[in-house]
């Protein structure tokens, strides 16, 4: 018999709505439920995403519908999409006891029924709120992760395919640490085809003068500038989340970074940050460990720190 993949997105709005799309037109859910507080905006989105299904890319029939947390219970993917956009002038940070509130109400649903399948969440601030729902709930590190820097490593490669000619799918790179201003660009580990960047940068002289400070400052203030222009960012994430989960219903042993609790890993315990991660059928499979220099290791220190300080702060409300 054929298993029907499910997934259940919690959060209707401008995130959740595009997931749900991006799932529709690749074809990688059968069964797709949308849960929001407001229920009559929920089921508006699942019936506009529905009429998008006749000419989906994926040409055949998917179902989607607006749910109840009951709905969880034979789902094998949870996308946490909930929670406001990010103001312009905002950190996600400055999202912290918004979120937190709503993940408390999230929570009270998800201890009323019985998940067995893999979370991702996307909710700023991303890393903490990932991490306190998983702590409340006491689930497995390996089936509960955040998309991380995600969208910081895209951006990267967009920078760095634009500035060095190369094009994107040949750049090997990424990003670690919050999704948010702490983040940084892992310069060391950078390939293009099989070279070092570093090296590259060495041999041509066009490479060598470019500002690396500028490129990760441009990584950085993409976000914000999408936030000021539009008011929110939805598409990239969105893509993020269904590569996640297709890398899940494929067991396609994805490497990317993703944001999981630490246990050691690059010298860290007690926080949830953005690093390398193989993704498969069970989840976060392994974290992949990689030598960083001095300079990184002190960036990914810090990063952790402040991450680590709200979740101790998430954890007395």
């Amino acid at each position: 018999m054929f298993k029907t993949r499910k997934v259940v997105i919690v959060g209707a709005g401008h995130v959740g709505s595009h997931v749900a799309l991006s799932l529709i037109q690749s074809g990688e859910a059968d069964d797709i439920v949308l849960i929001d507080i407001l229920k009559e905006k929920a089921a508006a989105q699942a019936l506009d995403l529905d009429d998008a299904v006749s000419g989906s890319l994926c040409g055949r029939d998917v179902r989607i519908r607006a749910g109840e947390y009951s709905e969880l219970n034979d789902a094998d993917i949870l996308v946490m999409a909930f929670g406001r956009s990010r103001r312009p002038g905002e950190t996600r940070l400055d999202m912290f006891d918004d979120s937190i509130k709503m993940a408390q109400e999230v929570i009270s649903h998800l201890k009323a029924v019985d998940f067995k399948g893999i979370m991702i969440s996307i909710s700023n601030p991303a890393d903490i709120i990932c991490e306190y729902i998983r702590r409340q709930m006491g689930w497995d590190a390996h089936r509960c992760f955040c998309t991380g820097t995600s969208l910081e490593t895209y951006r990267l490669l967009r920078v760095l395919s634009r500035e060095t000619g190369y094009a994107r799918k040949s750049i090997q790179a990424f990003c670690m640490g919050e999704h948010g201003n702490s983040s940084f660009v892992v310069w060391s580990r950078i390939r293009i085809g099989s070279k070092c960047f570093m090296q590259l940068r060495a041999e041509r002289p066009e490479l060598g003068k470019l500002d690396l400070d500028d490129l990760q400052l441009q990584v950085k203030r993409a976000g914000d500038i999408e936030v000021d222009g539009k008011g929110c960012t939805e598409f990239g994430i969105a893509n993020v989340a269904c590569m996640l989960i297709k890398a899940i219903f494929h067991d396609e042993k994805l490497i990317w970074p993703c944001s999981t609790a630490l246990n050691g890993e690059y010298g860290q315990k007690d926080v949830a940050a953005g690093v390398p991660c193989m993704i498969g059928k069970n989840g976060v499979e392994e974290i992949i460990v990689c030598k960083l220099t001095e300079e990184e290791q002190a960036k990914f220190n810090a990063s952790c720190d402040i991450l680590r300080g709200f979740l101790d702060r998430a954890a007395t409300l």
